[in-house]
């Protein structure tokens, strides 16, 4: 085996520079179009609301939250507020640009995240083209995360450090004095620092051996280059204690994946990848992509990008929530072995051609951008306005809410105290959650709801629950429409 670093290799493309209207922003702005297209054009996600409404009490009491204060079930309950910085960027953008401002700084982030793949891609293959390839299906696998969502913010963490831990790998420079500086925002954004971390940790295990094995290549790191990702490994480790909640937080990340088994078992994004639907066949085309790459493909493979592949599959073939994570490990990878492409040549490149691609692109955007009335009406169709105003208006007293719609009613209606939302964490601590997966799942029912003495039921009409209780005598209709059907008990 050559001990050459990959770094020494001839350059397959001409640097773009010197044209005022290169090749490659008219690929990044085609990109940024697919990415955008597969944004929506509404904010409708559960957690954004009770994400808002932690910001603005944070600012009002001058203190970070430390026990709950929405819901009734868990009133006064310890908890730790992991994504704190997060909701103060999704909040600052409200007050200044409202409802579309948060719509334009998650397009901002998937689209931070997405431009991020394709340079990456771009410097691991040295090729803008074969970067661009595999840049739709890293789109395609990473829809699951768009959204109003604080993990936009810890997937754009992630793209920083892989940009770094590639350059460092493959030209063994790199301003690894950075590292510690994300993770010390990462840790105060979202708890998807902790996969980082491990994303680190193979990139330094990647190349702590030498040897050759197969199609594999394995070159060691130098005493100098160990001793640099040393320093600034026990950097990282340091900075991650620099938050609110001290060590509570950082150990988090581990509670919710060894205490927390209703949330992981029974919420959707931590389900496992289903092959029947159209995002499962992406993963599978991938996974063959890989196949056959490793098996007829003409470059031979680094021992670190192995562990990558291995580690993004099994990450996202387990939780869907981790297909980004996906996208951005596997992008890379497949670009540098899909080499049957031209590279690109900067003589031949036609300024006015590429300037037609980036206008095109922001004209799609800006003409297509969500209006406020837009995301307002989204709202009142999917998210029980009526029936809120009904209980505000007839006295109010406890209601026992779809989960969906709890974070809602903590930002809109604050007067009316939640049954459960999507916050998780604290219902499973108290036995909440387990008691609304057996009252939605007809499992002794109407026993748990009289345990809780609510006097409201607020869910969809299409709701088994709702089909149940229509057919006792114990609960009645008051308010029903499109979105949301009212049950009052009609005994006390």
């Amino acid at each position: 085996m050559s001990t050459q670093p990959i770094a020494s290799q001839p350059r397959t493309e001409t640097a773009p520079r010197r044209v005022w209207c290169n090749f490659h922003a008219a690929l990044g702005a085609l990109v940024a179009t697919i990415a955008f297209l597969f944004c929506g054009r509404n904010i409708s996600d559960p957690d954004i609301w009770w994400h808002l409404r932690n910001a603005q009490l944070t600012l009002q009491q001058h203190h970070f939250i430390r026990s709950d204060s929405y819901a009734w079930t868990t009133h006064g309950m310890p908890w730790i507020n992991s994504e704190w910085l997060a909701e103060m960027a999704y909040y600052a953008i409200y007050r200044v640009a409202g409802y579309r401002g948060i719509f334009g700084l998650f397009f901002v982030l998937a689209e931070a995240a997405m431009l991020g793949v394709l340079v990456i891609a771009t410097q691991v293959s040295g090729k803008v083209k074969s970067a661009f390839l595999i840049s739709p299906l890293a789109v395609l696998m990473s829809v699951v995360n768009f959204g109003p969502r604080t993990i936009l913010f810890g997937w754009l963490c992630m793209a920083a450090v892989m940009l770094i831990l590639w350059r460092f790998t493959l030209r063994g420079s790199a301003p690894l004095y950075l590292i510690p500086v994300i993770f010390l925002l990462w840790v105060n954004l979202h708890g998807s620092w902790l996969v980082g971390l491990v994303v680190c940790g193979i990139f330094v295990a990647g190349r702590l051996v030498q040897g050759s094995w197969g199609s594999i290549d394995a070159q060691r790191w130098t005493p100098a280059q160990l001793r640099q990702l040393t320093l600034t490994a026990v950097s990282t480790l340091a900075v991650l204690f620099i938050n609110p909640y001290g060590y509570r937080l950082v150990f988090y990340p581990f509670d919710l994946a060894y205490r927390q088994k209703l949330n992981i078992a029974h919420i959707e994004e931590w389900a496992s990848v289903n092959f029947h639907e159209p995002r499962g066949k992406i993963v599978y085309l991938l996974l063959m992509l890989v196949i056959l790459l490793a098996m007829l493909g003409r470059k031979r493979w680094i021992l670190t990008e192995v562990l990558l592949v291995l580690f993004a599959f099994y990450t996202s073939l387990t939780y869907i929530r981790f297909l980004f994570l996906g996208a951005l490990l596997l992008g890379p990878v497949l670009a540098r072995h899909l080499d049957f492409l031209p590279p690109y040549k900067r003589e031949i490149d036609k300024p006015w051609v590429n300037a037609v691609f980036v206008a095109a692109a922001a004209a799609i955007i800006f003409f297509r951008f969500p209006t406020t009335a837009g995301i307002v009406q989204d709202m009142k169709e999917k998210y029980p306005t009526a029936a809120l105003h009904y209980v505000q208006t007839h006295g109010g007293g406890k209601v026992m809410n779809a989960y969906a719609w709890g974070g809602y009613m903590i930002w809109t209606t604050p007067d009316l105290p939640t049954f459960i939302d999507s916050r998780t964490d604290i219902f499973e601590y108290k036995g909440v959650l387990k008691d609304y997966l057996d009252i939605t799942g007809l499992k002794d029912t109407l026993a748990v709801i009289d345990r809780y003495q609510p006097r409201f039921l607020l869910f969809q009409p299409t709701d088994p629950l709702v089909y149940m209780l229509r057919n006792t005598t114990r609960w009645h209709v008051v308010y029903e429409d499109k979105v949301s059907c009212l049950l009052e008990r009609s005994t006390p």
